[in-house]
């Protein structure tokens, strides 16, 4: 995968075709999702071919961050899928910028 499949392949995508009645997800808050996420991913790119791993973890701490204000503002609207589909995402997106880790890369900073 690339950071351009990624891109199109955000998390956001499924939950608004999951939530049919539009009970959970607003424009609103899929719309600011969305732009954190591509943030992270341009944030990741401008890292170069061969980040450190420190540079790249700073970026996933910056998305985490975000994305714990994002949920505290738009009345915590992420749930259990959500948290997975965001961490996948994150994860993916960091292997793909060159990290190598096995163990949640978001969670010393995750609040959802």
């Amino acid at each position: 995968m690339t950071f351009e499949e990624l891109k199109k392949n955000k998390p956001t995508i499924q939950w608004i075709e999951d939530d049919e009645d539009g009970e959970f997800f607003t424009e609103e808050n899929i719309s600011a999702t969305n732009v954190v996420l591509d943030s992270y991913i341009n944030n990741l790119e401008k890292l170069g071919a061969k980040p450190t791993e420190a540079e790249i973890m700073k970026v996933v701490k910056e998305v985490v961050v975000r994305i714990n204000e994002l949920n505290d503002k738009y009345d915590y609207f992420i749930e259990t899928m959500e948290r997975e589909d965001l961490y996948e995402f994150i994860d993916t997106a960091a292997k793909i910028a060159g990290l190598e880790s096995e163990e949640d890369i978001t969670e010393e900073w995750r609040e959802w």
